[in-house]
């Protein structure tokens, strides 16, 4: 009897997981279809370093936190990596993106609304970080060709992006050090000034369907630095950029306000 038992519940178990409910598919992350894509861009800030583990980088905490969407119903991928420079993002990361099918729109002829496909992204650190190999790196005239080669490749990326139906851009500013070696407050905001214009620029356009929106990680960083920098951490090296656990945290806020 205790066997019949056994083998009634193993039946019902098994009769319960092959015929889910239409809720249960719906919630079930192996059903891909209809799935919210989360797509992250960028740089070491968007592949998490620094971060112990990585995966407490901003970009995997959004999609832990089940910020866009549910995480059940959230595929992700991130073709950040580190070191890269904006022309890198727009020549190599967006086209990959697109050509690989991640942020793929329907089939021709297909006219239902395609899921929601969102990017966030961190760009334009590396290149100032270039300016660094000069024997002034704040020299006006250099910082602005960087910042204007920058502004050109960040139109170009959020163009390329906007041609993709239902999707939303989200892309973070630059944070102040200010125990960097030297003063880089007016060259980070001049940066960030770009990045606001150039996005404005493409939402007066028109082009996208949803405005680009800027996430203020510069905000998130005025107050008390020390746990959120790993450059102030003992035996840091002196030109460390990256944030702590704690700041890829505040990261995560701003990218949640920008919502």
């Amino acid at each position: 009897m205790r066997n019949l038992f056994s083998l009634g519940l193993c039946a019902f178990a098994l009769l319960s997981f092959a015929s889910p409910t239409q809720a249960d598919q719906r919630q079930a992350p192996w059903i891909l279809n209809d799935n919210t894509h989360l797509l992250a861009l960028g740089d070491s800030l968007t592949a998490g370093y620094g971060a112990f583990p990585v995966t407490q980088g901003y970009a995997y905490l959004l999609y832990k936190d089940s910020v866009y969407d549910n995480i059940t119903n959230t595929s992700f991928a991130s073709s950040a990596v580190p070191g890269a420079t904006s022309d890198e993002v727009l020549n190599f990361e967006v086209p990959l993106s697109l050509k690989a099918g991640f942020l793929a729109q329907p089939a021709p002829g297909v006219t239902t609304r395609p899921p929601l496909r969102v990017v966030v992204m961190t760009v334009g650190g590396n290149d100032l970080i270039s300016l660094l190999s000069l024997p002034n790196p704040t020299d006006p005239a250099a910082v602005q060709a960087v910042i204007t080669n920058f502004a050109s490749n960040l139109s170009g990326i959020l163009l390329r992006l906007c041609t993709l139906t239902n999707i939303r851009v989200y892309v973070a500013n630059l944070y102040d050090i200010r125990n960097f070696p030297i003063r880089i407050t007016e060259v980070v905001l001049a940066f960030n000034d770009a990045l606001a214009k150039v996005v404005g620029g493409v939402n007066a356009s028109g082009f996208c369907t949803n405005p680009v929106k800027v996430a203020d990680v510069y905000t998130q960083f005025l107050g008390d630095q020390g746990p959120l920098l790993l450059i102030n951490r003992r035996g840091a090296d002196k030109f460390e950029v990256h944030p702590s656990d704690a700041g890829y945290r505040a990261m995560e806020r701003a990218f949640i306000l920008a919502k």
